[in-house]
Order: C-alpha cells, then sequence, then structure tokens
C-alpha cells in the first residue's frame, strides 16, 4: 500500500470534519480469529512518538514527520510475515483510516507518561489507551512499559498502575503485554539500562506475576547475552524488543536469532531498528527480521 498525496490529504481532512469516521473504522475493522498464525508473533512498534522520543541514532527529528513514519509503517505491513503493529492511539487510528490493520493484530500503548528525559520518567503514567478503550476499539492486545530502579521510589506506582492494567485485561481477555526493563542512573542522572542479566530475570519474574491471572500475559524483553537463563524464568511468552539501530544490524539480528531458539521466545517488536534502519531500506530490514521469525516458527512445527 502506497501513501498517496490524495490519501494524506484525506485523513487530515477527515480528523478536522469528519471524527466520527475514526471510531467506524475501528469499529469495522476486520480482526483476527485467533492472536497468532502459528505460535509466533512479529510486530512492528510505532509507540515512542508518545513518549516524546521522536530522535533515532544522530538525527534528533528522525520520528518527527508523521507521513514519512506512516509510509515506513505501509512498508513493514506489506511483509507478509509481519502480524501487525504495537501504536499510541494517533498512529492506531490513522492506520486503520488507511486500511492497513485488516486481519492483523493491533496493540495499543498504555502508559505513555514517563517522558523520555523528565524527572518523573519513572513513573510511567498511564496516558494512553485503558483497558476499556482497547476493547471499545477492537484492539486485540495492550502494551505497558515498566521500567524498574529499585534505588528509585517511582518504580512503586508504575508497578501498581501495570498490575491494575494486568488483571484488567485479563479480565477482558486481551492480551496484556509487558515490557519490563531493569534501569539505573548514569553520572549525569539520565534513565539508561541496567544490562545486569540477574536485573533482568529478576524483573521478569516480578512481572510474569502481575495481576489477578497472567493467563493473557506476554513479557517483552532485551535479547540479551544470556537469553536462555532469562528464557528460561517463565512459561508465558516472550517477546525481543528491537531498541534504537545499531551500528552493526548483523549482530542484532544474530542476537535475534540466538534468542528465538529458545521454546519460550515467541517472536518480534521491533520498531526504530526496522523502521528507520542505517541504510534507510525499511523493506530490507523487516524482511531479514521476516526470514528470523519464519525460521523459528520452522523449527517448531
Amino acid at each position: 500500500m502506497k501513501l498517496t498525496d490524495a490519501a494524506f490529504r484525506d485523513l487530515i481532512g477527515l480528523r478536522a470534519t469528519e471524527p466520527q469516521r475514526i471510531r467506524e473504522a475501528m469499529a469495522s475493522r476486520i480482526r483476527r480469529d485467533s492472536l497468532t498464525r502459528d505460535g509466533m508473533l512479529f510486530i512492528v512498534a510505532a509507540d515512542h512518538t508518545a513518549r516524546g522520543m521522536v530522535g533515532v541514532g544522530s538525527d534528533p527529528l528522525a520520528m518527527a514527520d508523521r507521513r514519512v513514519m506512516l509510509e515506513r509503517l505501509l512498508v513493514a505491513l506489506e511483509h507478509p510475515r509481519v502480524d501487525g503493529v504495537l501504536a499510541s492511539p494517533d498512529v492506531m487510528e490513522d492506520l486503520v483510516v488507511l486500511g492497513a490493520l485488516e486481519d492483523r493484530v493491533a496493540v495499543g500503548t498504555m502508559n505513555r507518561g514517563g517522558l523520555a528525559g523528565a524527572t518523573w520518567e519513572i513513573d510511567d503514567r498511564f496516558t494512553a489507551y485503558d483497558a476499556d478503550h482497547l476493547l471499545a476499539s477492537n484492539l486485540d492486545g495492550g502494551k505497558m512499559l515498566l521500567r524498574i530502579d529499585p534505588r528509585d521510589p517511582a518504580t512503586a506506582p508504575t508497578l501498581e498502575g501495570c498490575a491494575r492494567a494486568v488483571g484488567a485485561l485479563n479480565d477482558r481477555r486481551i492480551m496484556a503485554m509487558v515490557e519490563p526493563i531493569p534501569t539505573t542512573r548514569d553520572a549525569e542522572g539520565r534513565v539508561v539500562w541496567d544490562d545486569d542479566p540477574v536485573r533482568l530475570i529478576q524483573a521478569v519474574g516480578a512481572s510474569a506475576a502481575l495481576g489477578g491471572s497472567s493467563a493473557y500475559t506476554w513479557l517483552k524483553i532485551q535479547a540479551t547475552a544470556d537469553i536462555a537463563t532469562v528464557a528460561a524464568m517463565t512459561t508465558q511468552p516472550l517477546l525481543l524488543l528491537g531498541g534504537a539501530p545499531g551500528r552493526d544490524p548483523s549482530a542484532t539480528y544474530a542476537a535475534w536469532e540466538k534468542a528465538l531458539a529458545e521454546p519460550t521466545v515467541r517472536g518480534l517488536v521491533v520498531g526504530r531498528a526496522l523502521l528507520y534502519p542505517p541504510d534507510g531500506n525499511v523493506e530490507g530490514a523487516v524482511g531479514a527480521a521476516a526470514e528470523l521469525v519464519e525460521r523459528a516458527a520452522a523449527a517448531r512445527r
């Protein structure tokens, strides 16, 4: 699907003059009968801007042009192995109005209040979808970010908020995608990942137990060097996150391939690394990742 000048003008005009058509498009979207087709998921993430993250690599405004982002998302969604998207309400509605999410998985992001670089960043409030609006919007799941810093008391309210959200999603039989990220602060006080695998194992254990039921919980984790130990922590499905594009994409793909061999690892949720690859070739980046997911699916058959 190509985003033509006319289609983009119509999208902008619809928001200004016929906003009711957005709800109608969401309600009439064709959903899948099941979340996965073969036990694996490949989701493209597009929820970064809702947290104030608009830069990629050396370009501080890489994601600031919505038309460019939508065009790249449409390229990614053309690949048959891509199951769907993870997006904030604004991006999700754009894609649905454009007809790009028919028979695809649509996961709405929930807590985006921990704005990038804010003093309260760890206290990640639920400012986007809630469980009722996910259900009313005819979506397939809700995703929440859970950054855990044992030295930061702001972790506690986010942990509690995620537990409530997991419970609400399980009650409605909607996928709850929890993204546990152990964090610390650097010398300048900025929130950064803590790459200690023990911390990640602890975070997975805490996230797996959130809410009154874990039946619909999936976890989104980084592909660490000790992925086998991390993946053994739970029986719940794990999805690998992508993060920012690295200087060596081949090393990233190798790490994903290794992790996808673990029985609990069930796919990828990748955004910037595929939508804004170093060489600019979105189709090529998506195709390379899709091949890894397809090989992992084939190995399980």
